[in-house]
């Protein structure tokens, strides 16, 4: 009996440990992506000018650190948060709902249909609503990523109206290959090689065109899908033991799974629509996060949240700073940092195995 009560001790501790240490680390990482770029701001400005905008009284800011800090740097770090807790949390969603350890956030095909969409405006130049720039861009990736959502659930919805997971992992490689193969021929055969490497570009994601109208809309977004997955921590417990005990537990198989694959799917289209596709985080940060708390979803989704949060802005920071007056697409550090860290968490299942 004393070592049953003393495993969730440990792990309740541990858990606590872990959220507090990744919430500490994020609220620096935040101070330090307000600091650097190309012009440093002292850390004491940078504060002073955050508190002054929230109405603090008898701080004294120049209007340079203020446009800096405030209407440049602020709100992209605030997308860069969302945006990384968005696909942290529909990725660990999506691995529950499939018991697929590789699904990630564009297991459906978003990524792909969205770059149908944003190749179409950048390429072809198709226009929606008067809209112009990025906004109009971003507008294309949405309705692309959402025609392939609907396209993936049609082909893989069986008779009896299931989703059933293999046909759902099958229909989303099919549809996303399609999407990759119209890309393809649309830039290739466009001989425009500006409009190739905007595509490209978009392809490997960027926040730098958030302000904060985008950045409000990203952080309303992922508010909103956390409480909504948040509800179905018990059913997300419930499938680790499969589709029967889930339904032996009341839980409705079918209905949750439709409305999380539709809400995270969403999602996803959303935040793909403001930054383009941002690989790795959706993948391997709900794996560090089960290592740090295990695998109940009341703790694992709110600690993939802020896990997924502190890598993009680390991996934007670093994006924008790397390489004196140039930018690296954030996807490719992204990459080069979730690729390794994959690599070690297949080798550790490995050793354990």
């Amino acid at each position: 009996m004393l070592q049953r009560k003393e495993r969730p001790a440990r792990w309740r501790n541990r858990t606590v440990g872990s959220a507090v240490i990744v919430s500490v680390l994020l609220g620096a990482t935040v101070s330090l992506a307000l600091m650097l770029g190309s012009v440093q701001v002292p850390v004491v400005s940078v504060w002073e000018v955050v508190g002054r905008r929230l109405g603090v009284p008898g701080l004294d800011v120049s209007l340079l650190d203020d446009r800096i800090v405030w209407q440049l740097r602020l709100p992209r770090v605030l997308g860069a948060a969302a945006t990384g807790a968005g696909l942290a949390l529909c990725g660990a969603v999506l691995q529950s709902l499939t018991r697929n350890d590789l699904a990630d956030p564009y297991l459906l095909g978003i990524s792909n249909g969205a770059a149908v969409g944003a190749v179409s405006v950048i390429v072809l130049g198709v226009s929606f609503a008067g809209l112009v720039g990025t906004a109009l861009v971003g507008a294309g990736a949405f309705v692309g990523a959402l025609a392939a959502l609907a396209l993936v659930l049609t082909l893989a919805t069986g008779r009896s109206g299931a989703l059933p997971p293999t046909r759902v992992v099958l229909a989303g490689v099919a549809v996303g290959q399609m999407c990759a193969a119209y890309t393809s021929f649309v830039v290739m055969m466009s001989g425009d090689h500006d409009a190739a490497r905007r595509v490209l570009g978009w392809t490997l994601g960027s926040l730098a065109g958030i302000r904060w109208n985008g950045a409000l809309v990203l952080v309303g977004l992922v508010v909103l899908a956390f409480c909504l997955v948040m509800a179905y921590t018990r059913a997300l417990d419930a499938f680790a033991f499969g589709e029967v005990a889930a339904g032996s537990l009341g839980v409705g198989v079918r209905s949750t799974r439709w409305t999380l694959m539709v809400a995270t799917a969403v999602v996803t289209a959303g935040l793909v629509a403001f930054t383009g596709a941002i690989g790795f985080v959706g993948l391997v940060v709900p794996h560090l996060a089960r290592l740090l708390c295990g695998p109940l979803h009341r703790t694992l989704l709110p600690l993939s949240a802020v896990g997924g949060a502190l890598l993009l802005v680390l991996a934007d920071t670093a994006a924008r700073t790397v390489v004196p007056g140039q930018e690296v697409p954030v996807g490719v550090v992204t990459a080069a940092v979730g690729a390794p860290v994959f690599v070690w968490l297949l080798h550790r299942q490995g050793s354990t195995a």
